[in-house]
């Protein structure tokens, strides 16, 4: 077979003898906030059009010691609650001028292996994005000084040096549980996630705390595996189907909404129960289908724009990188 031919790339000595400039003066055009003249980066632009020239960002970040990629580990791809963070977090990473790297942490391929990979393709920082990222990790010994600095979205952060960026829980659970307690709930339960997650999200922690203010000291914990509608259900299932009727809790608060949604329907379809009479449901950050008249879920929204805004800033080094805690909304629907 014929060796494919390729086309050679123009450079950019090629690019400034056409202009009739040094090919640094071409580099300058290309690189934002540089001193050049109007009419020499003019000149540039016309040669570079008419040679079909682009700047090689490779090269330049050897120069530049940055590289504009952003690596950012995701190990729940199958919480569709993600998807709109992820939506919002790379268009805003894009529109900065930064390319975004997804890590997929799995069975095969976690924290320590994605760290040194990104590393090794110098990237200039790490979003740890609903991760199950712990101190120990850091401690690796494979693990040395010199990494890219790391930033955690939507949860605490665990590690220390590493800034988090995440909704005011305190302020979100006590909205939450006043309105519930309003309503005249005494009886409250709450639904857990994926154990290392929910820890870092503190939730049920404050939901304990506030119900305890109110005087309601007995909260019915119930355990998910996972953030996912079955594993929602399957936890429901197995709480209704030991506890008599008049012991079950008068209102369940599940961590997300996607555990929310399973617990409805198991709740409605498997035990004929209704909702809110029955038993009312609160999620957490006003998932799209929970809005919808099937579920009409009572839940709190995070302020993902904010969110995505603030780690942005601490990454291109426009605001100092610390932690940020944003106010959310609470979202009052038919559930509850």
């Amino acid at each position: 077979m014929r060796k494919r031919d390729t086309v050679r790339r123009t450079t950019a000595k090629e690019v400034a003898a056409a202009a009739g400039v040094s090919k640094w003066t071409v580099i300058r055009a290309f690189t934002p906030g540089s001193s050049i003249t109007e009419e020499s980066k003019r000149r540039v632009m016309e040669a570079a059009a008419a040679l079909n020239y682009s700047p090689n960002l490779l090269a330049r970040s050897l120069a530049t010691n940055s590289t504009r990629q952003v690596a950012v580990f995701v190990d729940d791809f199958r919480n569709p609650q993600k998807l709109p963070f992820l939506e919002t977090l790379t268009e805003r990473l894009q529109a900065a001028g930064l390319v975004v790297m997804l890590i997929n942490i799995n069975n095969h391929f976690d924290h320590v292996h994605a760290l040194l990979h990104a590393d090794q393709r110098q990237v200039d920082a790490v979003i740890l994005f609903g991760t199950a990222f712990r101190d120990e990790t850091l401690a690796d010994r494979k693990l040395g000084h010199g990494m890219p600095p790391m930033f955690v979205l939507a949860r605490d952060s665990q590690i220390e040096g590493v800034p988090a960026v995440v909704c005011d829980a305190e302020l979100a659970l006590r909205e939450i549980v006043d309105h519930l307690h309003e309503k005249g709930y005494r009886r409250p339960g709450f639904m857990s996630g994926a154990t290392a997650l929910s820890t870092a999200l503190r939730r049920r922690q404050h939901f304990t705390d506030f119900w305890a203010e109110k005087g309601v000291d007995k909260i019915e914990l119930l355990s998910a595996e996972k953030y996912s509608a079955e594993a929602g259900a399957t936890s429901v299932h197995e709480y209704l189907s030991r506890t008599a009727p008049a012991e079950r809790v008068d209102v369940l608060m599940c961590e997300n909404d996607i555990l929310a949604l399973g617990a409805m329907d198991e709740i409605r379809g498997k035990f004929g129960l209704r909702v809110p009479e029955d038993i009312a449901i609160v999620g957490f950050d006003n998932y799209e289908l929970g809005g919808s008249s099937a579920y009409s879920l009572t839940t709190y929204e995070q302020p993902r724009f904010e969110m995505v805004e603030a780690i942005i800033g601490m990454i291109v080094g426009t605001t100092e990188a610390e932690t940020v805690t944003l106010p959310g909304k609470m979202i009052i629907r038919n559930s509850t």
